[in-house]
């Protein structure tokens, strides 16, 4: 191989590594042409790019993109699953896991997710996952299920006082008298102004025992003048 394609394969392999945050790493060693390629258009539509590689090319990229992790899976053919952020961590290792049990060949080495260091293990158990679509739905059920609960909560109150302000109304309804959602829902007022209308209330019934019964100069008059008459007709 030329100096000048090596230098371009590891130029290419040194941008795939800065792209992208997450990778699979597995010995395709006895896999064959087709198999491989069969592996590459599958993981295609899972959003990762499969790419056979020389380990001392990957090492040079690696270097030069500062992904140390990958250097101790660099040990027999390699080949790497680049997976884009728009794609599937989960479904690819499964893919490639079920390429693995199917062929006996395939073996997964490890990976790097979002930055974090996977061992072949954690490779297995990222393949268990539910989808990417199952698990965002999940993640949004988690969420909203306890904002549901607590706009139950909130809300709760709320309809128990419009209940007991139309079970009132329904009651004086019955009871033959005219009800407005004013008069059923009593006004809320301050401590002072409540003291200020029981002052009043005191005042008026005070100066209403105080006050000297009613009489009428008209009565008086006629009382009077009949008083006279009387003594007259005596005379």
């Amino acid at each position: 191989m030329l100096k000048t394609e090596k230098e371009r394969i590891v130029a290419d392999l040194v941008d795939d590594l800065g792209s992208v945050e997450t990778l699979i790493v597995a010995d395709y060693r006895g896999l064959t042409n087709k198999q491989l390629e069969a592996l590459r258009d599958q993981l295609i539509p899972l959003g990762a790019r499969f790419r056979i590689v020389k380990n001392t090319l990957t090492r040079r990229a690696a270097e030069e993109a500062g992904a140390e992790a990958l250097l101790v899976m660099l040990e027999g053919p390699t080949a790497i699953a680049f997976i884009e952020s728009s794609g599937d961590p989960a479904a690819v290792a499964k893919a490639l896991a079920a390429t693995a049990k199917e062929t006996n060949v395939l073996v997964l080495r490890g990976g790097i997710l979002e930055g974090k260091e996977l061992s072949a293990d954690e490779v297995e158990q990222l393949a268990t996952l539910p989808p990417l679509d199952v698990l965002r739905g999940q993640l949004v059920g988690a969420v909203v299920a306890p904002l549901t609960q607590l706009i139950s909560l909130v809300s709760a109150p709320l309809r128990d006082l419009h209940g007991l302000i139309d079970a009132r109304i329904t009651q004086l309804e019955a009871q033959g008298q005219v009800v407005t959602d004013a008069e059923a829902v009593p006004a809320v007022v301050s401590d002072d102004e409540q003291a200020d209308v029981a002052e009043a209330e005191k005042r008026a019934a005070a100066a209403a025992e105080s006050a000297p019964p009613d009489s009428s100069p008209d009565t008086e008059a006629t009382e009077s003048n009949t008083s006279e008459a009387e003594t007259e007709e005596e005379e």
